[in-house]
């Protein structure tokens, strides 16, 4: 299990076995290579050497979908991480997805109506 860290240094999810979950254990997307798909298919963005979910600022081509994989087992999340490791500077073109790109990472959870 490898962390996943906001380039502020937050620990904002984990990498399992292809799969990207959120600290709380719910699965964000699945990995091909570097690249991150959402659980629909869709690209969020590819996987840096620091631990970070980066894309391009601009797509100038469109990654197709991918066909997503079943649902996984949330896994153990445990309870901390070691701190972020010095992060770069990111360049102008490549942003980070869980900053830019909150909403798209919201949970499952909060997105349901709440029990009346």
């Amino acid at each position: 299990m490898e962390p996943i860290y906001r380039t502020d240094g937050a620990w904002i999810a984990v990498y399992e076995k292809g799969h990207v979950y959120t600290t709380d254990g719910e699965w964000v997307g699945f990995v091909i290579g570097r690249e991150v798909f959402d659980p629909a298919g869709e690209y969020l963005g590819f996987m840096s050497d620091d631990r970070r979910l980066l894309r391009k600022r601009v797509l100038n081509d469109v990654t197709p979908r991918k066909e997503p994989p079943s649902t996984p087992t949330r896994p153990r999340i445990p309870a901390n991480m070691p701190l972020a490791p010095l992060m770069r500077e990111l360049p102008y073109h490549i942003i980070d997805v869980f900053e830019e790109y909150a909403d798209k990472m919201m949970y499952i959870s909060e997105t349901r109506p709440d029990m009346e």
